[in-house]
């Protein structure tokens, strides 16, 4: 049940200029925002702007400028969060005081609704996103991908030329190629993706061109 695309508007928050996506079903204007950082606002500003009912909030991982603003948008919007991987939960749990180490001082913990694993589906009006686990920068990231618009929201595992960080709490560098190469190269070449910060790409041009998981550096 792909077959409904959705759109898309990224709006980087958080001094780590975070890409958080409002995303929405053309046909019923029901949305979702994936990874409300912070600058919750400008958000509701660009909800407002684009005439979309928020029906869900998504995390890809638990990290605050990613998750930051979570909880305080779901409260006000009356809507429930979605993601990521109970893997996570560690890092969820302590959201204030990762935001009052790092800088987003207004960063709240942040309890999920739904808990999600590899292979189950979200709803965004008549549109569906399907999910996938892909552990490496955390325990318990997941990716989130429309088929039929050929668009995946990937969160810190994958760059424009990059690959997400390994070095901070339940990272695993191993882990995170095996999710790149056998959770998202499956998606499909000409599968675009947002990245967590940074530039658009699509998994076919990273396979040639990316210095860490191209098919020449990997041997595929």
């Amino acid at each position: 049940m792909n077959h409904a695309p959705v759109n898309t508007g990224i709006l980087p928050v958080t001094p780590y200029q975070q890409n958080c996506s409002l995303v929405w079903c053309p046909a019923s204007m029901k949305g979702a925002v994936i990874d409300p950082g912070g600058e919750l606002p400008r958000i509701e500003h660009a909800i407002a702007a684009k005439g979309v009912t928020v029906e869900k909030v998504l995390l890809t991982h638990g990290h605050m400028d990613h998750a930051g603003g979570a909880a305080a948008l779901a409260q006000k919007l009356g809507v429930p969060i979605e993601g990521p991987n109970p893997g996570d939960r560690f890092l969820l749990d302590s959201l204030a005081e990762q935001g009052a180490r790092f800088g987003i001082p207004d960063a709240e913990n942040c309890a999920p609704d739904r808990w999600l694993e590899d292979g189950e589906e979200v709803r965004v009006g008549e549109a569906v996103l399907g999910v996938r686990h892909c552990p490496g920068h955390t325990p318990g990231h997941v990716v989130f991908y429309n088929q039929a618009a050929k668009l995946a929201f990937v969160g810190d595992v994958l760059f424009k030329g990059s690959i997400g960080r390994t070095d901070l709490p339940g990272g695993n560098f191993e882990q995170l190629i095996n999710s790149i190469t056998q959770r998202l190269w499956p998606l499909g070449d000409d599968m675009r993706f947002v990245p967590g910060h940074g530039e658009t790409s699509t998994f076919g041009f990273e396979r040639k061109t990316n210095p860490f998981v191209a098919d020449a550096v990997l041997g595929g």
